[in-house]
């Protein structure tokens, strides 16, 4: 514990084991930060963020500002009075009227090694790009788009199987843990801060719609990725005719043909044909429909071998 006066600022589910940790800390947390209450689901009724949820079940004090520059805003963070703010997954750019409140800076958890992919997206970037090892950095905050000055790393393999989902869950966890040891490293002087060399860095946007689309004339491993990184939102997905298909779970195979034809389509075998290689897929979705294993799918939806899958059997995208 610090003993420092700590505002917390996140909003997803992504957030909750740092906000969590600081809990069990016992650090003295003078507010929560979050995004305001937004519609879901069918009804369309207001919904808390996931990080209120967990700071109203501890009593601490919950601000939701429709946009963090507000003046008035700032002026409350300011009469607070934080040591540090500690930022997760916050989704608003901190104006520097905010960044220069607290002595100790703003703290920021992001979910990538630094300098590599800064931006909106970094896990599922990550994945649709094929690396093998990332990580957790933290940072403290300036002006620019994850540019701050680095204080500790924690790096991780990525098994080539891997999805956005376990994923995600890991990499917060490895969040809260150093966040931690940074607070700590911070309390005591014994961390070196450590500026970010920008001529390696890129960009990981927020993703859209469209990244989901399946390219077949790609290779195996390329599309296996896709699929890995965007197994949350928006998801992979083809046509297989007329039908919208998404695509949540694949392994590479070695098979060869016309790039999209099915090459097997019985006994839980599901194969595809790439570019290079063959995909093999495990988990699908048609529009409408519930996601189901391959052999629940093929029992339902019965696919004849040489169906040939892809945008261009109904002329249009996915929706």
């Amino acid at each position: 514990m610090t003993g420092w006066r700590i505002i917390f600022m996140g909003t997803p589910d992504f957030a909750c084991p740092t906000l969590q940790k600081l809990i069990e800390r016992g650090e003295n947390l003078v507010a929560v930060v979050t995004q305001p209450d937004r519609p879901k689901g069918r009804g369309q009724r207001l919904m808390p963020p996931p990080v209120k949820e967990l700071a109203e079940r501890n009593a601490i004090p919950v601000y939701q500002p429709l946009k963090v520059r507000d003046p008035d805003f700032v002026e409350i963070i300011r009469e607070l009075k934080p040591d540090v703010i500690v930022v997760v997954a916050f989704g608003q750019i901190l104006p520097k009227a905010l960044l220069d409140i607290p002595p100790h800076g703003c703290i920021n958890i992001h979910a990538s090694l630094l300098p590599r992919y800064r931006g909106a997206a970094p896990l599922n970037w990550c994945i649709i790009n094929g690396e093998t090892e990332t990580g957790v950095t933290t940072m403290l905050m300036d002006v620019g788009l994850d540019t701050g000055n680095m204080l500790l790393v924690q790096k991780t393999p990525l098994d080539e199987n891997e999805d956005i989902l376990s994923l995600h869950d890991r990499m917060a966890a490895m969040g809260a843990d150093l966040l931690a040891e940074t607070l700590d490293g911070l309390a005591t002087g014994g961390i070196v801060r450590q500026p970010q060399n920008n001529a390696d860095s890129c960009y990981a946007p927020m993703l859209k719609k469209e990244d989901g689309i399946i390219n077949w004339h790609s290779d195996a491993r390329t599309i296996h990725n896709q699929v890995r990184g965007l197994a949350v939102w928006p998801g992979a997905c083809t046509h297989i005719g007329d039908l919208v298909l998404k695509i949540f779970r694949t392994t590479v195979g070695e098979g060869s043909g016309e790039s999209g034809t099915v090459l097997q389509a019985a006994k839980g075998n599901f194969e595809v044909a790439c570019q290079s290689g063959s995909l093999f897929l495990h988990e699908l979705q048609l529009a409408g429909k519930k996601r189901l294993d391959c052999s629940s799918f093929l029992a339902g939806y019965p696919v004849s071998v040489g169906t040939l899958l892809g945008n261009e059997q109904s002329g249009g995208s996915p929706s």
